[in-house]
């Protein structure tokens, strides 16, 4: 069964303020494995870091056999409910792009959808009980999805398991907060030996958005 736990990460200001329109939703899926988790508990620190309310849900799965992950984090001035319907999430990240499909229907009118560039075959396709979809990359370009190589861009910078940075880096581009909160929350939360190439991550992640 899906194990779903929810953080509230309360209100505590030690960065420079930030006023939101409303609460945002932002959806983050996956595998397990790939790292969804902590890009939430990176987003949720730097919101809380301006002052926001956060609250924070992960349903894991079956994440030890690479199963579907997701995390929920809503922003805001008092986030009253962790309800994420469809048409709700302001911000979708996928981790794969399976994934990605899968989630397509969160995303509201106008809201923005980032997936990484790799294909993962699922466990029911492993076990022959369902097929891979085809025209996977057709279909995300036609509901608008920004698709980024993070796995390339990872290996690039010397860290193949910052891919989920690559990918905070680009969600970083669609939220009012200032590089400099989300590098700081980037050194308090990943290990020291990785803290460059962490951070050289997220630049590239953003980069690969606003180029």
């Amino acid at each position: 069964m899906p194990h779903d736990t929810s953080t509230n990460y309360g209100v505590a200001q030690t960065g420079e303020r930030v006023v939101l329109d409303g609460t945002k939703t932002i959806l983050l899926v996956g595998v397990g494995g790939q790292g969804t988790i902590l890009a939430g508990q990176l987003l949720a620190m730097v919101a809380a870091n301006a002052g926001l309310d956060v609250k924070v849900s992960e349903i894991h799965g079956m994440s030890q056999r690479g199963g579907s992950v997701s995390t929920v984090v809503r922003v805001g001035e008092k986030v009253q409910s962790m309800i994420a319907d469809a048409g709700c999430a302001d911000i979708v990240v996928a981790f794969e792009a399976i994934e990605a499909l899968r989630a397509q229907q969160y995303v509201r009118e106008g809201g923005s959808l980032f997936v990484n560039d790799e294909l993962i075959t699922p466990v029911p396709v492993n076990i022959g009980t369902c097929q891979m979809p085809e025209g996977t990359d057709e279909r995300l370009a036609q509901i608008g999805a920004h698709v980024i190589d993070a796995g390339a861009i990872a290996r690039e910078v010397g860290s193949p398991r910052s891919t989920n940075v690559v990918l905070v880096g680009a969600l970083s581009t669609a939220l009012p907060f200032g590089e400099a909160a989300w590098e700081d929350a980037i050194r308090r939360r990943v290990p020291p030996r990785t803290i460059d190439a962490n951070l050289q991550a997220f630049a590239r992640g953003r980069a690969a958005v606003l180029a």
